[in-house]
C-alpha cells in the first residue's frame, strides 16, 4: 500500500467551509481512480493546520491520479483557499 500523508497551509480567514467542499467534492472524484483506497481528512485538536491521509493500493495508481487533468482542475480550485501550499510525504507499508 502506498501512503500520503499531506499538511495543508493555514486556510484564508473565512474559506474554511469553501475548503471542507472542496475536500469532500475531491474526493468523490479521486474515488473513480483505479487503485484508490481512501482519502481522509484530519482536523488539528490544538493548534495546527489540516492534514490529510491519502491510500492507494500502489505509487503508481497514485501517481496516475496525481498527474490527470482532474487533479489539475481540483488543485486549482482549492489553490485560492491557502496561505501557502500543500506539504506532501510520500509512504510505503511495509508492517501491519
Amino acid at each position: 500500500m502506498f501512503i500520503v500523508i499531506v499538511s495543508f497551509p493555514p486556510i484564508r480567514t473565512g474559506k474554511e467551509s469553501d475548503f471542507l467542499q472542496w475536500f469532500e467534492s475531491s474526493n468523490q472524484a479521486f474515488s473513480g481512480f483505479e487503485g484508490f483506497i481512501r482519502r481522509r481528512l484530519l482536523e488539528p485538536l490544538k493548534a495546527g493546520t489540516y492534514a490529510a491521509i491519502v491510500e492507494f493500493e500502489t505509487q503508481a495508481a497514485f501517481e496516475a491520479m496525481h498527474g490527470s487533468p482532474l487533479h489539475d482542475v481540483f488543485g486549482e480550485n482549492v489553490a485560492p483557499l491557502f496561505d501557502g501550499k500543500p506539504s506532501p510525504a510520500f509512504y510505503k507499508v511495509i508492517a501491519g
